[in-house]
């Protein structure tokens, strides 16, 4: 039998405060603070009953109020995290569904893959092969053999299959970093 401590019972400054600790820790959109704190409500009300239609509105009254003083802000989270997952070797696509998974709107996912280079993919899937030694990255005498598991590892991450083709296939990882910044 274990002693656990029952959940707090919901009341708007416990969901203030809850959202509060909750973007001191993590950056977030709407939808997904929503999400967090609408878990707290369902394990409250499990304990100790009440209304769930009550309580989401309390929820949505606290994301309000966090958004009008600027502390949840869809496109300023969405730019960020494009800049994050871009530099870490993740696809446009791959981004933009995660973004959506985030409850980002679709139309916020489009402003802020806007920001990036038009050459985003590429330098996003050299990066992700230089990471995992892929293509140009790999020793020379296993390249062929390995071509296709690399083009797959790829393709998985959410490249379009020119890009897979031409990071795969490139003689050197220099020539190609300078083509995908634009100096060669």
């Amino acid at each position: 039998m274990t002693n656990r401590r029952p959940p707090p019972k919901i009341s708007a400054s416990y969901l203030e405060n809850a959202a509060l600790h909750y973007l001191e820790r993590y950056s977030s959109s709407r939808a997904n603070l929503r999400r967090v704190l609408l878990r707290k409500v369902d394990r409250s009300l499990a304990y100790w009953g009440g209304e769930h239609e009550e309580m989401a509105a309390l929820v949505d009254a606290a994301i309000a109020r966090l958004a009008a003083i600027g502390y949840l802000d869809d496109a300023a989270y969405a730019e960020t995290k494009v800049r994050s997952l871009h530099r870490r070797g993740k696809s446009t696509r791959l981004i933009a569904a995660s973004l959506a998974a985030k409850g980002v709107g679709a139309e916020t996912v489009q402003a802020a893959l806007g920001t990036l280079d038009e050459g985003a993919d590429l330098v996003a899937a050299l990066a992700l092969a230089r990471k995992r030694r892929l293509g140009p990255f790999r020793p020379a005498g296993y390249r062929a053999e390995l071509r296709n598991k690399d083009m797959a590892v790829l393709g998985r991450a959410g490249f379009s299959f020119e890009i897979v083709r031409r990071v795969i296939e490139a003689e050197d990882a220099e020539s190609l970093a300078d083509d995908a910044l634009g100096l060669g």
